[in-house]
């Protein structure tokens, strides 16, 4: 089964590391994107930039906005698709998740949004 990992941040977080730091957290991200490789789990993962839009149609009409949204405290920052043969894999993997330590870390099962 997929499962998709989500790293949920505080807004504005990046923000309070310096260029060093980020580099530092950058590393550790990249170090468990490579264990997660050699696991032979791994799908698809990225970083996500603070920037976004959105976008929505109702009654016809199209409504885009582009961000920041000062409204959110938080943001997706990134995300690993993974492919586990149990939850329980993939909560351990999400575990060993660098990020948990100053983000939360989301498991979400992927699949038809009907069930």
């Amino acid at each position: 089964m997929s499962y998709m990992l989500l790293i949920v941040e505080e807004q504005g977080q990046r923000a309070t590391r310096d260029r060093e730091q980020g580099e530092q957290v950058y590393q550790r991200m990249l170090d468990y994107t490579e264990s997660l490789q050699r696991k032979g789990v791994l799908v698809s993962s990225n970083s996500l930039r603070t920037e976004a839009t959105r976008l929505q149609a109702r009654a016809g009409k199209l409504t885009v906005i582009d961000g920041p949204f000062t409204e959110t405290k938080e943001l997706i920052g990134g995300f690993f698709l993974l492919s586990c043969d149990t939850y329980e894999e993939a909560l351990e993997l999400a575990r060993q998740c660098p990020a948990a330590e100053w983000a939360r870390v989301e498991i979400r099962g992927v699949g038809p949004c009907y069930l």
